[in-house]
């Protein structure tokens, strides 16, 4: 999983083609022509043993051996029994790239060759078994490996056509990654006749070596694409995909369609405990990253229209003109569906368009400028629209009519674009006559929609990626608690002693202690083991009671029947008098016995009935997805929970904010506000909870699910009346969660205790006080310029960070009062392959002196060299006399970079395991 070698396949100088032949169905012929066609500035040699001279004019050899030279890609488009043999051979011959475009192990014949050799009880798929072959062959000598089955790659920038496509695309400026051949096709075709260029197209097909996540970071690191277009069918790591489409999302415009949405589609076992379908999982793993999701190949088609010749919306604004009202409506219904906003226009532009249009016009957005609107009347709306700071796009909807055609009135506003100062949309109605004008509008770069509908959803693509890039620059309130070191290890204690006994579940009385060891506060419960003792303790508590049985079948979590309202089968309600609780007992002992009688019991929970005070009952929990791994689940709770499913997901770990935003998608959240008394409190509250469910995923990766049902909110209180706890193998989450292992306590040389460790996102207010506190000689040893504030993507970029790639210690201690002030930082950023890192660090210019820089930057140190990076890499501003004297100190190399101007500061922290990170530490920094 990383980068190495990639540029191979993206900037080859050299290609050999296995299987080329002028045959009329060759694949590795249409591959020959293809290069040829582009104009490819490389050698190119042909690779078939038939002993050809030539293959469309290049000259042919019969093995790699006699190539003239070593070539940067192979290119592989022979039947699958032959690939495993030539990827051994081309790794021997020391070839770094090859892209498999052959197929075909699953046929009889192939599938029957690959099988004879292989042990009879192999349950392992053809397809599998190939795989594992060709990995097992370039293994032993680092070859990439790109495919099998995918169409192949196209960089028309560097006039490269690596694929059997019939057509070529252009140059331009969005980057397409899939894992579907025939969708790949599908792109190429449309783009063709629209005239849209790509910076790359790849299809990766069966993903055997290099993965989604490797190219989005190659694309996003080393290409000048403004956006990236993703088709995911699989995702085979989630958090290496998280990390690399997080990073690419700060940086470009990504959206996404995801196939297999439905249930039908999904295999059986692909199933996550408690949610009926996936798809909402993919929902929010996309959000999260700052992707936008499309929903169906027309929308991304759409998408593509919109990406490639939209610029950047100013905001989410829009004003439509049309020629009817009617059409227009369509849009606004559209839009309003969407979430989008309807541009309120200002008096002003109210006014300039009614001295330019008819007097009966509605003076409102739509802007209906009749049915015998001519083109010029088009421009002009559209010119006075554009000049409303209000407006942030436009919309035109034209239907056809004898006093302007729509080929007139597009050629009117391609006349006048230079004239609009607003991103514009246009939707030519009809067929016949809208065709030219659509095509017109394609030719001037004005992006074009069958129907107001689709132009409204292309746009609020763009609104939605601004929305998303907005929640990931959002810095979130301080949390206002702390889980204790010794909660944690309390929690630990009961899921280690539950897995010592060979039990995968929680019993009821540990699940409660669990979450009160986290300040998640549960009903008052007791915990009789017989039916004497139930009645026993039921003297102790006033008025009415409940009883459940606990045994080990109704431990689980998300275990729904048919019908709900069996669910109480375990549980007697209104319960008065000890004689009651003991008879209760007793039956729910028989009918356990009866109905499991396999179940060991473990006793029976007594609680006051938490019937009334206007309750609402509510649905929270953590369970685990066989891709994203934990989920935080959130939504109406009670009996009722499998028939409404109000369940919202959101991948942990969370913040203050992304827990409010996840609670404001579901039913739950109206229910709340609509009937608490004191709805603020209450919404406070669920956000706490679900940021302390949050935590409980990342300190005990042995917890498979945990359900809070229900989770009372009342007048009076806030607790979890039941709860179930299962267990399972570790899991690790999909996006890194804060390492609390990583912290410690240090004392400066003036005796002062100080804490360093991880920075996360609730530090954004505590780190712009620190450096509101610098001098600017600090700033600029620190920014290489005067950097008087940071902007709120600043904050974001520099306390949100990606724990998998990124690390920031901070230094901080407590003051009298009780609150926290940053007192220095060390930061490094690390490339995706792990070879390099580079630091920075600052210390408060009162602080210099005291010990504090030596102390961060050992124990940034010490963290690169346990994860693996080979070296640690700074620059120096040659001026800056105290860092350069702590560079020295701690054991760094120095020299000066005259091109640059600075020192560059250099530490080998860990060997190289294999040439390719040699060569990777011998490059220029």
């Amino acid at each position: 999983m990383s980068t190495r070698f990639l540029r191979y396949f993206f900037e080859p100088n050299s290609i050999a083609v296995f299987g080329a032949s002028e045959k009329q169905l060759s694949m590795g012929g249409q591959v020959v022509r293809n290069l040829l066609e582009a104009e490819f500035k490389g050698k190119i040699w042909a690779v078939n043993p038939k002993d050809y001279e030539q293959v469309y004019g290049i000259p042919s050899f019969t093995d790699v051996s006699a190539l003239p030279a070593l070539p940067d890609l192979a290119i592989i488009c022979l039947p699958a029994l032959s690939v495993p043999a030539l990827i051994d051979e081309l790794g021997r011959f020391g070839v770094k790239a090859a892209l498999i475009l052959s197929g075909g192990y699953v046929g009889t014949d192939t599938e029957n060759d690959i099988t004879e050799t292989q042990d009879s009880q192999d349950t392992r798929s053809p397809s599998q078994r190939f795989r594992e072959q060709v990995l097992e062959a370039a293994r032993p000598y680092g070859i990439r490996i790109m495919g099998p089955e995918c169409l192949g790659v196209m960089v028309p920038g560097r006039c490269l056509n690596a694929t059997y496509a019939a057509q070529s695309v252009k140059a331009g400026k969005v980057a397409y990654i899939g894992q579907s051949g025939m969708l790949g096709n599908a792109i190429i075709d449309w783009a063709k006749g629209r005239g849209i260029g790509f910076s790359h197209l790849i299809t990766l097909g069966e993903s055997v070596d290099v993965m989604l996540a490797d190219v989005i970071d190659y694309i996003n690191r080393a290409s000048n694409a403004q956006a990236i277009l993703l088709h995911l069918e699989h995702i085979p790591d989630s958090r290496h995909f998280m990390t690399a489409v997080r990073e690419a999302s700060r940086n470009k415009l990504v959206l996404a369609i995801k196939s297999g949405r439905t249930a039908s589609a999904q295999s059986i076992e692909m199933f996550t405990p408690g949610l009926s379908t996936r798809d909402p999982v993919y929902d929010a793993a996309f959000a999260r990253a700052g992707v936008v999701r499309v929903d169906n190949s027309e929308e991304l088609f759409d998408a593509l229209e919109t990406l490639t010749r939209m610029k950047p919306l100013r905001g989410d604004r829009l004003a439509i003109v049309s020629n009817g009202i009617g059409p227009s409506l369509l849009a606004v219904d559209k839009l309003i569906h969407h979430g989008g906003c309807l541009a309120q226009l200002e008096d002003a532009t109210l006014e300039r368009l009614t001295q330019a249009l008819p007097l009966h016009w509605r003076r409102g957005n739509p802007v209906d400028l009749g049915g015998d609107a001519p083109p010029e009347r088009f421009a002009t709306a559209v010119e006075l629209l554009s000049q409303d700071p209000n407006v942030d796009a436009i919309l035109v909807v034209h239907a056809p009519t004898r006093m302007a055609s729509s080929m007139a009135t597009a050629t009117a506003l391609i006349a006048n674009k230079s004239k609009f100062k607003r991103n514009l949309l246009t939707s030519w109605m009809g067929l016949e006559q809208a065709f030219p004008a659509r095509h017109e509008c394609n030719l001037a770069g004005i992006p074009t929609y069958i129907s107001p509908e689709k132009a409204v959803k292309a746009f609020m693509h763009m609104v939605n990626y601004q929305r998303n890039q907005a929640l990931l620059q959002e810095t979130p309130p301080s949390l206002p608690f702390e889980t204790s070191q010794q909660a944690r290890q309390q929690a630990r204690a009961l899921v280690q002693a539950a897995l010592t006994q060979g039990r995968v579940f929680l019993t009821h009385q540990e699940a409660t202690q669990l979450l009160e060891a986290y300040g998640i506060q549960v009903a008052p419960s007791a915990y009789p083991q017989t039916p004497p003792q139930a009645a026993h303790m039921a003297t102790e508590i006033a008025g009415p009671k409940a009883l459940k049985i606990v045994h080990s079948t109704n431990c689980h979590p998300f275990v729904y029947r048919k019908h709900p309202h069996k669910l109480s089968a375990g549980l007697q309600q209104d319960l008065n008098t000890p004689e009651e609780v003991e008879h209760a007992a007793q039956r729910l002992a028989a009918k356990v016995e009866e109905k499991f009688p396999q179940s060991q019991i473990f006793g029976f929970c007594l609680q006051p009935m938490q019937r009334g005070k206007h309750s609402l009952l509510l649905n929270v929990g953590i369970t685990r997805d066989p891709v994203f791994g934990p989920l935080i689940v959130f939504g109406i709770g009670g009996f009722k929970v499998n028939i409404l499913i109000d369940r919202q997901v959101a991948l942990p770990p969370l913040n203050l904010n992304l827990a409010q935003e996840m609670i404001d998608r579901s039913h739950a959240a109206r229910l709340v506000r609509e009937h608490s008394n004191q709805p603020e409190e209450d919404m406070r509250r669920l956000c706490q909870l679900l940021v302390k469910l949050s935590q409980i995923c990342s300190d005990l990766p042995e917890l498979k699910g945990l359900e809070i049902n229900p989770l009372l909110v009342n007048r009076d209180d806030f607790f979890a009346v039941d709860v179930q706890i299962d267990l399972g193998d570790s899991a690790y989450q999909a996006i890194m969660p804060y390492p609390e292992e990583l912290r410690e306590t240090a004392l400066l040389k003036d005796g002062r205790q100080i804490e360093i460790r991880p920075i996360r996102g609730e530090d954004a207010p505590a780190l712009l006080r620190f450096h509101s506190r610098l001098s600017e000689e600090s700033i600029r040893f620190r920014y290489f310029h005067n950097k008087a504030d940071l902007t709120k993507r600043d904050l974001s970029l520099l306390t949100q960070i990606n724990y998998d790639r990124q690390m920031a210690f901070i230094a901080e201690q407590v003051l009298a009062d009780g609150s926290k002030e940053i007192l220095g930082v060390v930061r490094v950023w690390t490339d995706p392959d792990n070879i390099r890192t580079e630091f920075s660090v600052i210390i408060r210019d009162d602080l210099q002196g005291l010990g504090l820089g030596a102390k961060l930057m050992r124990k940034m140190i010490a963290y690169c060299t346990s994860v693996g990076t080979l070296e640690m890499i700074g620059k120096v501003m040659i001026d800056n006399h105290p860092m350069r004297g702590l560079m020295e100190y701690l054991g760094f190399r120095c020299k000066y970079n005259m091109e640059e101007q600075v020192v560059d500061a250099v530490m080998p922290l860990n060997e190289p395991a294999n040439e390719w990170q040699r060569h990777r530490l011998e490059s220029a920094l």
